[in-house]
Order: structure tokens, then C-alpha cells, then sequence
């Protein structure tokens, strides 16, 4: 986590985006590492349920499947399955690509901070070309206003209730997108500004938004 700047003010044109199923589809891959981890390690894992409710950190993950005392170790080891397994297969979630550039039309910025490793974040951004401005990982829920706080972002835009919540804590306004494990209804009751439908739509709700 390298969110060493101090705080500034926050900019309405400074926008944050989480990772899993808010701008990367990572559940093709994310579902082959743990299937090569399940087989690897003798444990069986649901892989279609650990891909159904992604967003909180990975160790939160493997305390389903692992005792507490082993959750390093094995996050340790999974991380290299994820590696070989999950870059290749994860693409743009539907109108990811616009809503980056909508934010850099406007002459703004745009943060990614995510639950997910920051070292393996970069990688899946370096794989698809995609340049944020900044990528913070290792921050879930209210942990992740450090980073917006930091860097200025007077939005946020996640597909969890938790990015709801860190969006909250940093004072950002909170743009949900359902396109994860949490439903419409979910999200507003959080505390979502705005529950859009997909990134397909952010385009249209940040011209409205900005004017």
C-alpha cells in the first residue's frame, strides 16, 4: 500500500474505482487459480461459490476453507496460482473503458483502489493497457478512504457494499454499480449516492453529475 502523499481537498474530477467486478471481470480467473489451488493443496474449494461473492480481502476468503492459523501461509501460496491462472483470463467489465475515459475527457483523474494485492492489480492493468492514474491496493471497506482521502477523490465507484461504506468514510460521493454480489436494493440502503446498472451508464450520470 503506497498512499504516502498527504491529504488534499477532495476534487469533484478525481474519481476512485474498486478492482473485482467493478472495472475488471476477474471471475474466469479467479476461479481457475483456486480450482489449480484446491487441487494443489488437497482442500476442496467451491470456486463458483469463493467467485460469487468477491470484494472483501482474500484472507477473509480463505478462512472459509483454511484454519485461522494457516490463512498466510496459504494466502502466500495461492497468490502464485493466482499469477499464473487469473491475469490472462480477466477482462473489462462492460463500459469500463469509457468510464476511464469520460473522467480523463473532463481533464480529471482516476484512482484505483482495491481489496486485491496492489502488485498483482498493476499486473492486470499493464495486461489490458489500462493506465490509472494511481492503483492502492490491500484496503477493503471504511480502510479504503485512506487512500481516496489521499488522493483527493471526491468520488468513488464500486460494486460493494463495503466500497459504499469506504466511500462514506472519505466524504467521497458513492456511485454503485450492481454488476457484483450485492443487489440494487443492498447498495442504497448502504448508503449509495447513485446505484447505476453497469459502467455502460456511467458516462451519461458524470455528465449530469459534472453540469
Amino acid at each position: 500500500m503506497t498512499t504516502t502523499r498527504a491529504q488534499r481537498p477532495l476534487s469533484p474530477l478525481t474519481v476512485g474505482f474498486d478492482l473485482d467486478l467493478t472495472l475488471l471481470d476477474t471471475r474466469p480467473g479467479i476461479r481457475a487459480a483456486f480450482e489449480a489451488f484446491s487441487a494443489a493443496t488437497g482442500v476442496p474449494i467451491d470456486a463458483d461459490l469463493v467467485v460469487s461473492r468477491l470484494g472483501p480481502p482474500l484472507e477473509q476468503e480463505l478462512a472459509h476453507w483454511f484454519p485461522q492459523e494457516r490463512v498466510p501461509e496459504m494466502a502466500a501460496l495461492y497468490r502464485e496460482f493466482y499469477g499464473v491462472h487469473a491475469i490472462e483470463p480477466t477482462v473489462p467489465m462492460p463500459g469500463a473503458m469509457d468510464a476511464i475515459q469520460a473522467v480523463r475527457e473532463a481533464g480529471g483523474r482516476t484512482i484505483v483502489v482495491t481489496a486485491k494485492n496492489e502488485p498483482q492489480a498493476k499486473r492486470h492493468f499493464a495486461h489490458l493497457g489500462i493506465e490509472p492514474d494511481a492503483v492502492v491496493g490491500g484496503l477493503f471497506a471504511e480502510g479504503k478512504a485512506e487512500a481516496l482521502r489521499a488522493h483527493g477523490a471526491g468520488v468513488y465507484v464500486g460494486d460493494h457494499v463495503g466500497d459504499v461504506r469506504g466511500a462514506a468514510t472519505a466524504g467521497a460521493f458513492s456511485v454503485a454499480v450492481a454488476t457484483g454480489p450485492c443487489a440494487p436494493e443492498e447498495l442504497k440502503a448502504a448508503g449509495a449516492d447513485v446505484v447505476l446498472a453497469d459502467l455502460t451508464d456511467f458516462r451519461t450520470w458524470w455528465e449530469g453529475y459534472r453540469g
